[in-house]
C-alpha cells in the first residue's frame, strides 16, 4: 500500500521573513528540522538516518496559504567591522548598513503542508515515523523572528490526495520540464554539508601571515534546485446569444466581471471589499496584482474565415486568489448579462463550455512559444505615446519621418515596460508595432478605444519575441484586466516553413524568361510530389491548383501553391498558401507541407527548355533582412502585376490602381497610402499589366505576391529602403 509523509508547519504569527522564496523551500524545512533535532547539542544516530533518508526522496508537493507581500521596510543596523574605523566606538554610526524587511502576510490559522510520496515499504514507514517525531522539535522556520511549530503524519494515498484537493490555498507541484520558480531542495549530501558548515562557523577567524587574523567563509550547503509551479485555474464559458463584436471586448468583460462580483458579494457580504479588490481591482495595490482574477474575451481565431467575433469568455484564477476557485466558477456560470425588461428573457448569458479546444489557439495547454502576436491591442503606458500623438515643442509635423521613428521607438519602450508590469520577466524583443491588425477579419487598434477608458493613441497591435519560450495565455498592457492585450502564439511552423527557396547557381541562358522558369519549377515540384505519393494517386488541389476533374480551382482562398522567381537575385520560390494569406496553415495543409518537404529534398537539377539547364542549391531565407520578406513600408514590383478583373470606363493606369487596391483589401493587408504606376504594358487582346510602387503607412511583411498571375510568379514585390 502506498503512503505519503506530510509535515505541517504553523506560524505563531501570519508572517514569513525568509526572503526571497515563496513558498518556503523544502531546503528551509530541512534546515529547520535539523536545527530542532540538534538543539540539545548533538544529532542522534536515529535522527541522522531519518534525515539522510529524507535527502533521497523525490521533491515534495508544497501547499501554502494565500499570501500577499507586506510593506517594504529598510532598517539601518551597525556592521560588525569596527576595525575599519580604527576601533573607535564613537564612529560606529559610519558602519550602518541597510537591512530590508519585506515579509509575506497570510492567515496564521492555515498551516503549510509538505507532502512526499512513499513506496509503502516497512523501512519507509519507519523512517517517516521518525521524521514525524523530529517535526515535533521544530521551533522556528525562516528567519529568527519566524516562530513556528510543526507536526508530521503518515497518510495513505487517498487521504493525502484529499488533503491537497481540499486545501484552502495554493498547491505547488515540482515540474519535470523546469517551467516554474526554482526552489532549493535537499539532495544526497545536504545533511553532511550543513554539519560541516556549522562546524566551520566556529573557526572562521584563522591566524594569517605577520600575526594578522584572516577571515574564512564557511562552505556553502549543498542543495539542488527544482522548478515548482502552481498553475492558475481556468474556467471557459460560452456566450449564449448573438456573437459579441470584437472591438467591444472591454465592455463585455466589464459587464461580466461586475455582475459576477455582485453575485459573490450578495452571497458573502462580509467579503465585499476582498471580492471587489480581486475581481474589479477596486482598492487593489501593487501587491494585489498577482492575486487578481483575469477575465478574457476570446475572439474566434484559428481559421482564415473566422470572423473574430467573441463567443467565449476565459476566467483565469491565480493560485493565491483570496476567493475560492469554486466560488468564482459558480459566480460566472449561468450568469445573465442582459435580460429583456418586459418578458424577463435572457438575451445574453454565460454557460460552462463543453469544448475548451479554442484555448490551444491562445497557447493554453500547448508547448510554450517564443513569438506572440496581439489579437486585441495592447494598451501601453501613457508616457510611451505622447511623442506619437502630439508634435514636440519645436513644432515639427508629427507626420514627418523623423518624428514617426522617434515616436515608434517610445512605443517600443512602452511595450517592454508593459511586459514587465505583466510579470513577463523573460527578455523580449518587440518585432512589430502597428495600428492595423496582423490578419484578415481583425480590427484596427483605434476601434477598441470606443467605450473604454483608453485613448486611441495608447492602443497598438504588437508582435514580440521572447528569448525563452513562454506558455499561454499571454495578456499584457494596462488593459489586461479588461480583455485587451490578449496575444496568440506564432508557431515556428508558421514563421519558418511554407517558403522553399532555391538559388540558381548556373545554367541560366541569355534567352531565359521568367514564365518559363516558373513553369519548369511547377512541373518539377508536381512530378516529385507524385513520386512521393505514388504513381496512381491523384494529386491534391494544394499542389496543382486544379480540381479532380481538371478544372481550375475556383475557391476564394486560392489555397494552392504559388511559384515565383526573383530575377534580380537569381532565386526560385515555392510558396505555401498560408504564407501568401498571412494566416496559420490548416490541418490538411500541414499534412501536405510534410509531403512537400519530402518531395523537394535534393532538388538540384531543373530543365527549363530554352531558359537553360539550371543547377539549383537550397538558399536560406532570413525573414528579418531579406528584401522579399522583411517588414517595410515601400514595395516595388519585381515581376509584372496582372489585374484580376477587366475594368471599364477608366484609363489603364486607373484600372491597375483600382485592381491592386481591391486585391490588397482581399488579402487583409493595410491599405497603401499611395500607389504609383511605374510601367504600363498593353497585351495583344486589350489586357494590361504593369509595374507598381506601393507605399504603406506602416511596415508590411512579405512575401507579397498579388494579382491574377500570383501563383505563376506574377505580381512579386520587393521592399525598398
Amino acid at each position: 500500500m502506498a503512503y505519503a509523509l506530510s509535515i505541517s508547519v504553523r506560524f505563531h504569527e501570519g508572517r514569513y521573513h525568509g526572503a526571497p522564496d515563496w513558498p518556503p523551500s523544502p531546503a528551509r524545512l530541512f534546515q529547520a528540522l535539523l536545527a530542532g533535532s540538534a538543539r540539545s547539542g548533538g544529532l542522534s544516530d536515529t535522527d541522522r538516518s531519518a534525515l539522510h533518508w529524507l535527502e533521497i526522496l523525490e521533491a515534495a508537493v508544497i501547499a501554502v496559504p494565500i499570501a500577499r507581500a507586506g510593506h517594504r521596510l529598510t532598517n539601518y543596523v551597525p556592521n560588525n567591522d569596527l576595525d575599519s574605523v580604527g576601533g573607535d566606538p564613537a564612529r560606529i554610526g559610519e558602519l550602518r548598513v541597510a537591512k530590508i524587511v519585506k515579509p509575506h502576510l497570510f492567515d496564521a490559522m492555515v498551516p503549510l503542508h509538505y507532502v512526499w510520496q512513499l513506496d509503502g515499504s516497512e523501512q519507509s514507514e519507519s523512517m517517516a515515523r521518525d521524521l514525524c517525531r523530529i517535526a515535533d522539535t521544530l521551533y522556528q522556520f525562516g528567519r529568527g523572528v519566524d516562530m513556528a511549530w510543526a507536526w508530521g503524519d503518515v497518510l495513505d494515498e487517498a487521504d493525502a490526495a484529499t488533503l491537497l484537493a481540499e486545501y484552502p490555498g495554493a498547491v505547488y507541484q515540482p515540474c519535470a520540464r523546469g517551467h516554474g520558480a526554482p526552489l532549493a531542495c535537499p539532495q544526497r549530501g545536504s545533511l553532511d554539508s550543513l554539519i560541516t558548515r556549522h562546524a566551520a562557523q566556529s573557526h572562521r577567524w584563522i591566524p594569517g601571515a605577520g600575526g594578522k587574523i584572516a577571515f574564512a567563509q564557511a562552505p556553502r550547503p549543498r542543495f539542488k534546485e527544482v522548478a515548482y509551479n502552481s498553475p492558475p485555474t481556468h474556467f471557459v464559458f460560452d456566450l449564449e446569444g448573438p456573437p459579441w463584436p470584437l472591438e467591444r471586448c472591454a465592455a463585455l468583460v466589464e459587464l461580466a466581471r461586475d455582475k459576477a462580483a455582485g453575485r459573490l458579494a450578495d452571497g458573502s457580504p462580509a467579503m465585499k471589499a476582498e471580492i471587489e479588490r480581486a475581481l474589479i481591482g477596486r482598492g487593489a495595490t501593487e501587491a494585489d496584482k498577482t492575486a487578481r482574477v483575469q477575465v478574457m474575451a476570446l475572439p474566434s481565431i484559428g481559421h482564415s474565415h473566422a470572423d473574430r467575433s467573441i463567443r467565449r469568455l476565459l476566467v483565469r484564477v491565480p493560485p493565491n486568489c483570496v476567493i475560492a476557485r469554486d466560488s468564482i466558477g459558480w459566480a460566472f456560470s449561468g450568469l445573465a448579462l442582459r435580460i429583456d425588461a418586459e418578458t424577463g428573457e435572457i438575451l445574453l448569458g454565460l454557460v460552462a463550455a463543453d469544448d475548451e479546444s479554442m484555448l490551444r489557439h491562445y497557447g493554453v495547454g500547448t508547448a510554450p512559444a517564443a513569438r506572440w502576436r496581439s489579437v486585441t491591442p495592447v494598451a501601453v503606458p501613457w508616457e510611451g505615446v505622447r511623442l506619437v500623438s502630439s508634435p514636440p515643442d519645436g513644432g515639427v509635423d508629427p507626420r514627418s519621418g523623423s518624428h514617426r521613428i522617434a515616436g515608434q521607438a517610445q512605443v517600443t519602450r512602452a511595450v517592454q515596460q508593459a511586459l514587465r508590469h505583466a510579470g513577463m520577466s523573460a527578455r523580449a524583443d518587440v518585432k512589430r508595432i502597428q495600428h492595423e491588425p496582423f490578419e484578415a477579419n481583425g480590427e484596427r487598434a483605434e476601434a477598441f478605444a470606443h467605450g473604454s477608458r483608453f485613448a486611441k493613441e495608447r492602443l497598438w497591435h504588437v508582435e514580440v519575441e521572447f528569448k525563452d519560450a513562454v506558455a499561454g495565455p499571454v495578456v499584457v498592457g494596462d488593459g489586461r484586466y479588461l480583455g485587451l492585450g490578449l496575444m496568440r502564439p506564432l508557431a515556428d511552423a508558421e514563421r519558418a516553413t511554407g517558403v522553399y527557396c532555391f538559388g540558381i547557381e548556373a545554367g541560366l541562358s541569355a534567352a531565359a524568361t521568367e514564365v518559363e522558369c516558373v513553369r519548369a519549377l511547377r512541373r518539377a515540384t508536381m512530378a516529385r510530389v507524385q513520386e512521393a505519393l505514388g504513381r496512381r494517386v491523384v494529386l491534391p488541389k494544394f499542389f496543382t491548383g486544379h480540381e479532380p476533374d481538371g478544372a481550375p480551382s475556383r475557391d476564394a482562398d486560392h489555397s494552392h501553391l504559388a511559384f515565383a522567381i526573383d530575377p534580380r537575385r537569381a532565386r526560385l520560390f515555392v510558396v505555401a498558401p498560408h504564407r501568401l494569406q498571412g494566416r496559420q496553415p490548416k490541418p490538411d495543409e500541414r499534412a501536405a507541407l510534410k509531403t512537400l518537404d519530402t518531395a523537394l529534398q535534393g532538388l538540384s537539377d531543373l530543365r527549363a527548355g530554352a531558359s537553360g539547364h539550371l543547377r539549383l542549391d537550397v538558399a536560406v531565407i532570413d525573414a528579418e533582412t531579406d528584401p522579399l520578406f522583411r517588414p517595410a513600408r515601400v514595395w516595388e514590383s519585381v515581376t509584372d502585376y496582372h489585374p484580376t478583373r477587366h475594368a471599364k470606363r477608366m484609363t489603364q493606369a486607373e484600372a491597375l490602381v483600382a485592381d491592386v487596391t481591391a486585391e490588397i483589401a482581399r488579402r487583409g493587408l493595410a491599405q497603401p497610402e499611395n500607389i504609383e504606376v511605374l510601367e504600363l504594358r498593353s497585351g495583344p487582346r486589350g489586357g494590361v499589366a504593369g509595374r507598381l510602387r506601393l507605399r504603406f503607412g506602416v511596415a508590411v511583411s512579405g512575401p507579397l505576391l498579388l494579382g491574377r498571375a500570383r501563383h505563376m510568379g506574377g505580381g512579386l514585390f520587393v521592399c525598398v529602403s
